[in-house]
């Protein structure tokens, strides 16, 4: 997969990607990171890349002209990219989402500073906005680095161990489960016995039911969606599922 990110400060970019998944991830070949300098379309000696806003009020605006010639020039490379406008005014980032994303042969990612980018760029080149949750960044960079980790984590051959993506948070609508590792007992606390006790269809199961408490508890908007079985139903006492 290709991702172009226009950016005025690419480094806030490339700098968290070059560690962990997403050094792993381009040293396979299977993420192909293609940075670029906004300022690089900027005219002039200085290369401003913003001016006031008209109509007045505080902070700048990035220009249309240099936003366009980097998107185009993303295009020409890859004619069928789908341009991402981080905004906090696109719709929300959800695990569907990075999962169509996920699908696509390459995408170009603008980065927002200042006050936003001139609408008419985005009127003119941008396929979708997206946000990453209601809130305000000092740039569009951190919300990119946050698209391109959940992203690159659905590419076959990415994750070492194809289960850790299937068994992610959201995968299947639920929140994770628990999880523990050596050694057996930490200041008293012990792991659940039916995890030492190698019966993988009782580990399952117990999987399945922390997923759906800790989802009720935290995140119960998700328990709609989530494909509950009549099993699930009944373990959370769902009077549908004690009919059933």
């Amino acid at each position: 997969m290709i991702i172009h990110v226009i950016s005025l400060f690419p480094g806030m970019v490339t700098g968290p990607l070059s560690e962990s998944m997403g050094r792993i991830a381009q040293d396979k070949g299977l993420l192909e990171l293609k940075p670029v300098d906004l300022r690089a379309f900027c005219p002039g000696r200085h290369a401003v890349a913003d001016d006031a806003p008209y109509g007045g009020g505080g902070g700048m605006v990035m220009k249309a002209e240099p936003v366009l010639a980097a998107i185009r020039s993303c295009k020409q490379s890859s004619p069928s990219a789908r341009v991402v406008y981080l905004s906090p005014a696109g719709r929300r980032l959800d695990h569907a989402s990075v999962l169509a994303l996920s699908k696509l042969d390459s995408l170009v990612l603008l980065c927002g500073h200042y006050e936003g980018v001139d609408q008419r760029a985005l009127d003119l080149a941008v396929d979708e906005e997206i946000s990453i949750g209601d809130y305000v960044l000092t740039g569009g960079e951190t919300a990119a680095v946050v698209l391109v980790d959940a992203v690159m984590r659905q590419i076959p051959g990415v994750l070492g161990d194809p289960q850790s993506a299937v068994q992610d948070s959201f995968f299947g609508g639920l929140l994770d489960f628990p999880h523990y590792t050596r050694p057996e007992t930490v200041e008293g606390l012990k792991v659940p016995e039916v995890l030492l006790s190698g019966d993988h269809r009782k580990i399952a199961q117990w999987r399945r039911r922390q997923a759906l408490r800790v989802t009720r508890e935290r995140r119960p908007d998700l328990l709609e969606d989530a494909g509950l079985t009549v099993e699930d139903r009944r373990f959370l006492g769902d009077k549908e599922g004690k009919q059933r």
